[in-house]
């Protein structure tokens, strides 16, 4: 009996070790939360306790924040192009904000819309991931300077959840977009998706906004949103703005887009609880760029280029840890890769910051671009140490600020340009309005934080500065940056004769009841699915061997490379119908 009783004990700690080894070997979840238009520097998590943010505080107390985590672009378009690939946006022609929708500014000096062509060998990284077993949504931006792979996401809408996976062993990786501390909402008072009720949305959005209360759309539209910090709340307004009640209401205004933001990041954490998710799935914050303001966005000082990251990892490793490494937007890629184990493929141009594959050298330098902004056409190169910023004028001899249609509907735009004709800008919000700047500036990033001061031609700094410079010319041949390119010849390398790409017609062959299918094109992607099989929240299959085919079903095949026109072929019954490439309206958009 007592033989028997200690084989029993040894099977049942055997068999608890053996549940706990298959845990482990569990794929883990992932998924990004990503705010617009935020700098770290208002967040309680990084010192400013203004605005209350109480579900980003509870995953800065159990996770890392990161406190010099860099954007490669101080707007968004570009910025996305490189979190979907791990590539510089000028080392593949997407730094011109934006390509795929031109403000009619932009159409009338001749831009037309246009997609992006990476190069052959580049995938979507939530195209990866799904190549590895992971379901993948988006709800719901994409903007990445080319439209979606149509392999990259399970689901990319509104309606896009983890939730929709075809069962809960499913590793997902999903992105939830919160646009309630966008630029626009510090000029609008129109209600976005963040103010739904209801999250993620029913299928059938039909008068939802009746269950608000209001009558029409438009009423809703047009409703003012409270402000969600006091009315008096004590304010620092930045130097370079308007140091009176304006530049104050502006920023109360984002203090108060950030309470409404963390509220909607709140139900989304609440639902991966209510799932009982939370312990295996790595949580990542952050915020696309640079603060939404005049002198933030789409420049290349800290304002506009340094963002908050908070990363909580399952069962609170880590927790309350705050991570000084450099990190950069180039790197989240092959981070997040890394993260579930994947290698990152040899064309990302970053490197790993955690995970199993996580680079043994930390970053020396963080690297960032500003090219064309609408209408307004500048080229900028920044280079940056733990202190010390470089930028590179290329166009010294023309004034930093441009004139840019959408950032002048705020008030605090106006009110600077007010100042500006009547002669009362001080030292500060004077240096925006330069005619000329200089060929190199250099700044000290602790000393100044609002780069004010530029001490490029300071001898105590030659040193710091002959390296920066050095460390840029690197950068720039490394990458083979594209801003030296003449837009329009760009355009025309992406689409020749004035016209997108086609992905390549697909070689079919049926065999006793297989399809298979081969492309010569390295760059297109092949995917399958069949037409009973169709739903909303469930992407092309990704084919790696000869389908079945199902009588009486059609047989879908779809042919894409990113920034081309992708086809698809039907087969039914045994043939095959021509290749049909789907319309786009951004379809080669002339004004």
């Amino acid at each position: 009996m007592k033989k028997f009783r200690f084989h029993l004990l040894t099977f049942s700690v055997l068999l608890v070790l053996a549940c706990e080894i298959t845990e482990e070997k569990k794929p883990l979840n992932v998924l990004w939360l990503v705010a617009e238009d935020l700098s770290p520097f208002y967040l309680n998590a990084y010192g400013d306790p203004r605005a209350p943010t109480p579900n980003l505080d509870r995953l800065a107390k159990e996770g890392v924040v990161y406190t010099h985590n860099f954007s490669v672009s101080g707007v968004c378009s570009p910025s996305r192009a490189t979190l979907a690939t791990g590539l510089y946006p000028n080392s593949f022609g997407a730094q011109n904000m934006r390509t795929l929708s031109q403000q009619a500014a932009a159409r009338e000096a001749g831009i037309i819309d246009y997609q992006v062509v990476p190069p052959p060998e580049v995938k979507m990284v939530s195209e990866i991931m799904r190549e590895n077993g992971y379901y993948t949504t988006n709800n719901a931006k994409e903007d990445y300077q080319f439209f979606k792979s149509e392999l990259a996401w399970d689901e990319s809408s509104v309606f896009a959840h983890w939730r929709n996976r075809p069962d809960d062993e499913t590793p997902f990786f999903s992105i939830f977009n919160s646009g309630v501390t966008h630029e626009s909402s510090i000029w609008t008072t129109q209600a976005r998706q963040e103010d739904y009720e209801e999250f993620p949305p029913s299928r059938s959005l039909k008068n939802w906004w009746e269950r608000r209360g209001y009558k029409t759309i438009e009423e809703y539209q047009n409703d003012t949103i409270p402000l969600q910090v006091p009315e008096d709340l004590s304010v620092e307004v930045p130097p370079y703005l308007p140091q009176n009640e304006i530049g104050k209401k502006a920023m109360r205004k984002v203090y108060s887009n950030m309470v409404r933001m963390d509220r909607f990041f709140g139900n989304i954490l609440d639902q991966l609880e209510e799932d009982g998710l939370l312990e295996k799935t790595i949580i990542v914050w952050y915020s696309d760029h640079g603060g939404p303001l005049p002198r933030q966005k789409r420049l290349l000082y800290d304002s506009g280029l340094r963002v908050p990251m908070i990363i909580r990892y399952p069962n609170q490793k880590r927790a309350g840890e705050r991570d000084d490494r450099l990190t950069s937007f180039v790197d989240f890629p092959p981070t997040l890769l890394s993260m579930v184990g994947i290698e990152p493929p040899f064309y990302m141009e970053g490197q790993a910051f955690e995970g199993r594959f996580k680079s043994k050298t930390p970053r020396t330098f963080i690297h960032a671009h500003a090219d064309r902004f609408d209408e307004s056409v500048d080229m900028i190169r920044a280079v940056r140490n733990r202190k010390f910023k470089y930028l590179k004028n290329f166009h010294p001899d023309r004034p930093y600020y441009l004139p840019l249609a959408y950032r002048e509907k705020m008030d605090v735009m106006q009110e600077l340009l007010r100042m500006r004709d009547a002669g009362e800008l001080d030292e500060n919000q004077s240096l925006w309005f330069r005619q000329s700047k200089a060929e190199e500036e250099l700044f000290d990033t602790e000393n100044d934080p609002h780069e004010l001061n530029n001490i490029a031609n300071d001898p105590a700094y030659a040193d710091v500065l002959a390296t920066l410079r050095t460390e840029c010319e690197r950068w720039l041949n490394a990458v083979d940056d594209k801003g030296f390119i003449d837009e329009v010849e760009l355009i025309n390398s992406f689409y020749p004769n004035g016209k997108a790409q086609l992905s390549e017609t697909p070689n079919i062959d049926i065999k006793k009841g297989k399809v298979f299918v081969s492309i010569t094109d390295p760059g297109v992607r092949i995917g399958y699915r069949y037409a009973s099989e169709k739903a909303p929240y469930m992407g092309w299959n990704i084919y790696t061997e000869p389908i079945e085919e199902k009588p009486e079903d059609t047989l879908e095949i779809i042919t894409h490379r990113l920034g081309y026109k992708y086809g698809i072929t039907k087969v039914v019954n045994g043939e095959s119908s021509k290749i049909f490439y789907p319309t786009n309206p951004h379809d080669n958009k002339r004004k």
